[in-house]
């Protein structure tokens, strides 16, 4: 798979996991937040709860399922990454959260799921 074509898998992986909570009750405050410290797919509300959200998309099995990419480095880099979102807007629940979505494509047409704060 080439670096456009990964790019546009987990553009499409990132549209999908934006509508799937949005019915969820998601409210989408940002996409593709970037800072020193690494990049969040989304920022999200969930109720009272601002959530950091990092999705994986995938198309095989080669690299194990999505979840798996979601190493405790990835979490460092979303943690820091967060905080420096969180300080420049001050306004916006202090309870915070990271999720993942994953994208499967491997054994159908995209199965989307959620996996709520992969902190604990």
């Amino acid at each position: 798979m080439t670096a456009s074509s990964t790019r546009n898998l987990g553009s499409f992986g990132e549209k999908m996991a934006t509508k799937f909570l949005q019915k969820k009750g998601y409210k989408i405050l940002e996409k593709n937040f970037r800072s020193k410290s690494g990049e969040i797919d989304i920022v999200a509300l969930d109720k009272d709860t601002l959530v950091f959200i990092e999705v994986k998309t995938r198309w095989t099995r080669e690299y194990g399922p999505p979840e798996e990419a979601v190493t405790p480095r990835k979490i460092r880099s979303i943690i820091k990454t967060g905080q420096h979102y969180k300080l420049f807007h001050p306004e916006l629940p202090e309870a915070l959260r990271i999720d993942v979505v994953t994208a499967d494509f491997v054994k159908s047409k995209g199965e989307v799921r959620l996996i709520k704060n992969v902190t604990s």
